[in-house]
């Protein structure tokens, strides 16, 4: 099995210094590459890898097409049966890669993995993106196992399984290229965030399968090229949300499950201008306008193959969370 660690990368040349030597160090093992994808980077990077890893392959893409489209076009230009698709700001762990190959050798039904994903600036807690696999609730709004929206659990071996999730993290996502291929790779309409939940609702409509391994873990900064506070990641979220909930609901919970999600996103426009925040609430009026300005294009982008099984086994995270005041997977 040929692996291909792919990191995307733009004007990141201090991430690649403080994270290429874990990555490197830890994934000496046979038919097992490294590829950086540059998307159109303006610094010094690319040249920094050329002096310094000259081993390693580069793929320069011809724009900065963000996550999805910088992705898309650089998978194009490897050949490998498994991609793992690695920030650029992941330090990964000894033996990181060992239970996840030994899972896609002996799960032929795996089509996609995420390791546990923890904070590199407080090493015993889970990280926001992905933490100890994904899930979303009926309204799309996405959650984990360990993170439930800021409210993040500390690691204390609960999540150590194996076990089935709904989406993986794109922040360290394997993927069996056959997998990529057939789904048509990421949306690039989605730029960045939730392409990932995207891909594995399409992928779950085509009856595949996602894990999570709890016995590899990674440490992930988070934030690293938009951070938390950004009107622009508001922006992404709540945009991207929707999209994919017009993308892969059955046609007869479309309406009535957006039209709900839409006065939920209302609501926390309203709370943000009570948190005196108001550019947040604008990101999340601009997300809709342009939801709306993309939506024909959307509609036309569904399989067709979505699944009339529930695609959630929680009905509202913001009512668990919010109203009745859980605050961890367990709770639930």
């Amino acid at each position: 099995m040929k692996v291909a660690i792919v990191i995307l990368n733009w004007n990141g040349r201090q991430l690649l210094k403080k994270f290429i030597p874990s990555i490197v160090k830890y994934s000496n093992l046979p038919n097992v590459e490294i590829v950086v994808a540059d998307n159109a980077s303006t610094d010094d990077s690319v040249n920094f890898i050329q002096q310094n890893y000259p081993t390693i392959k580069i793929v320069l893409n011809k724009k900065n097409g963000g996550y999805a489209k910088g992705y898309n076009d650089a998978l194009q230009h490897v050949k490998a049966d498994v991609f793992a698709l690695v920030n650029s700001d992941i330090e990964v762990t000894n033996g990181w890669l060992n239970s996840i190959l030994d899972t896609f050798k002996n799960e032929p039904s795996a089509a996609i993995i995420q390791p546990k994903i923890l904070d590199y600036k407080n090493k015993t807690k889970f990280e926001y993106a992905g933490a100890g696999g994904g899930f979303i609730d009926k309204y799309g709004y996405p959650y984990c196992r360990g993170r439930i929206f800021n409210n993040l659990e500390t690691d204390t071996a609960q999540y150590n399984d194996v076990t089935e999730i709904f989406w993986a993290s794109g922040a360290c996502f394997f993927i069996r290229a056959k997998v990529f291929n057939e789904l048509n790779g990421f949306d690039e309409n989605y730029f960045a965030h939730q392409e990932e939940i995207d891909l594995c609702w399409r992928a779950k409509n085509l009856q595949k399968t996602i894990k999570y391994v709890g016995s590899s873990t990674v440490y992930h900064i988070g934030g690293a090229t938009l951070k938390e506070a950004s009107p622009r990641k508001t922006f992404l979220n709540f945009r991207n949300s929707l999209f994919t909930l017009a993308k892969n609901l059955p046609s007869s919970k479309i309406i009535p499950i957006i039209f709900s999600r839409l006065i939920l996103d209302g609501i926390a426009g309203i709370k943000f201008l009570f948190e005196l925040r108001p550019i947040h609430t604008f990101a999340i009026v601009k997300a809709h306008f342009s939801f709306y300005y993309y939506l024909s294009q959307t509609l036309n982008n569904r399989s067709g193959l979505q699944q009339k099984n529930n695609y959630y086994t929680l009905k509202s995270i913001v009512w668990e969370h919010f109203v009745l005041k859980k605050k961890t997977y367990k709770e639930l």
